[in-house]
């Protein structure tokens, strides 16, 4: 740990600030989200699922880092907006597997459109060798801290 006392305020505000351009993101993400009538954990489902969809429950609460409950209640209220549907495995089934039905493509491309323009107001006026620098540092600090939960010293 640094004695210099300016570097440990320096590290402090480090941590402040991405805590809450993190909530502040969140935030704004809510209140684009509303018009279209889902929930930002719904859209964390449906877009897991675009990109995999038929994704098992357990798969899903373990990538969105939510409880099996959680989850579930998530999916009940997207199968009841007929947005997914689910299925038992074929081959286990105790397993239900979880997919996107017609109507939640639609929906997916709106969700799209209206993230790639809050993100390109985040990112008003930053070039784009800034973004390339900050991205790299907060991936090298994600990989950091996977490490660290993982058992490893960092």
């Amino acid at each position: 740990m640094p004695t210099d006392p300016h570097s440990i305020d320096w590290e402090l505000r480090l941590g402040f600030l991405i805590h809450d351009v993190s909530r502040l993101r969140r935030s704004a993400f809510d209140r684009c989200l509303k018009p279209l009538n889902v929930t930002r954990s719904q859209w964390w489902v449906l877009a897991y699922l675009s990109r995999e969809d038929g994704m098992t429950q357990s798969q899903l609460a373990e990538e969105l880092d939510l409880g099996k409950v959680a989850v579930g209640g998530l999916i009940d209220r997207l199968e009841k907006s007929g947005l997914v549907r689910r299925e038992a495995d074929a081959s286990d089934r105790r397993v239900n597997r979880v997919f996107l039905e017609p109507k939640s493509k639609q929906l997916i491309t709106k969700m799209r459109k209206v993230s790639h323009r809050m993100n390109a107001q985040i990112l008003e006026g930053l070039v784009d060798e800034r973004l390339e620098s900050t991205a790299l540092t907060l991936d090298q600090m994600k990989r950091n801290l996977l490490t660290y939960l993982q058992g490893s010293e960092i």
